[in-house]
């Protein structure tokens, strides 16, 4: 029977309101009792009785450290079935787990693309055999991620597809974003928006403003995520279906979103680390390192980013 003990370290656990030091006993890999630091030699859940009956057990001494419970992504790229040499369910799951990753879910620019659900049993049946945690595909919204025609959303879903979206490509006809929405309500399946407008990023590589025109490069002004986001959340507002914003990066984005949910608007959102850590300025010196999509924005979006997660929104 394997037995471990994680030892004074800040257990936190906001869906329960955990948050202090506790004790964890864990027996044949399921925690058995969690109790307030230095109470753990009484027996209870399995623990020790004494400190001398712990000797046979692995103890991890856990001050200073933080206890959580498992990580969930929801955005991130496995890169199997035809991109192998970049990632395979193997290696991105080892990766999640050795970052207290348990869930991930992967999205459906794969080659072929995840538009079918022969493609999602592959990639389900590969992480049953190979993966190390929870495996959940993203399906497309679009085949091919091409924008024009709907995928079978039924088959995805019974095939293990927990949500839809063309990941990196933007939906760009209104009218198709709007019959997907509905379709996806049908079977209680958010649609997942890359929002940028094309046309306004105009071939930009990075935020439009002092550091792009100190740098000489054309820049991605903050309008071209604000106009999709305020589009993708009436077109939520008038289907009711559920619309998610994927990793947000504008302060415009972040209050429409606060009042999209103030009215009750089926609208979620997420924010990537990077935007919460580093501004334009790390393009400085033209650092190709510091150019993704959506681009680092300034100090005031990163202060709207952090007062988005702060209020919930």
């Amino acid at each position: 029977m394997k037995r471990l003990l994680l030892k004074g370290g800040r257990v936190l656990d906001t869906a329960n309101s955990v948050d202090g030091l506790f004790d964890i006993v864990v027996m044949n890999g399921r925690i058995a009792s969690v109790q307030p630091s230095g109470k753990s030699f009484d027996g209870e859940g399995g623990a020790p009785k004494s400190a001398e009956g712990a000797k046979d057990w692995d103890v991890i001494d856990c001050d200073g450290l933080l206890v959580l419970p498992g990580l969930v992504d929801i955005h991130t790229h496995l890169r199997e079935p035809g991109e192998e040499y970049k990632e395979t369910i193997k290696t991105g799951t080892e990766s999640a787990a050795a970052g207290g990753v348990t869930t991930v879910l992967c999205m459906a620019n794969t080659t072929p693309v995840n538009d079918n659900a022969s493609v999602t049993r592959l990639i389900t049946d590969i992480a049953e055999a190979e993966g190390v945690v929870n495996v959940r595909p993203i399906g497309a919204v679009t085949m091919g991620l091409k924008g024009e025609q709907l995928t079978e959303f039924a088959e995805l879903k019974a095939a293990g597809c927990v949500a839809l979206s063309d990941d990196g490509v933007p939906i760009s006809d209104a009218s198709v974003m709007r019959r997907a929405l509905e379709y996806a309500k049908l079977f209680n399946l958010p649609v997942i928006s890359h929002a940028e407008d094309t046309a306004v990023v105009d071939g930009g590589v990075m935020n439009e403003g002092i550091t792009s025109t100190k740098l000489g490069l054309r820049g991605i002004p903050n309008a071209a995520e604000d106009i999709m986001v305020a589009r993708d959340v009436a077109l939520a507002e008038l289907t009711g279906g559920r619309l998610h914003i994927a990793h947000v990066s504008t302060r415009g984005a972040v209050d429409i979103i606060r009042s999209a949910k103030a009215r009750g608007v089926s609208v979620t959102a997420e924010v990537a680390p990077h935007h919460l850590l580093l501004t334009d300025s790390a393009v400085c010196g033209y650092e190709t390192g510091a150019k993704m999509n959506p681009p680092l924005r300034t100090q005031a979006d990163i202060d709207a980013l952090i007062e988005g997660l702060s209020d919930g929104t």
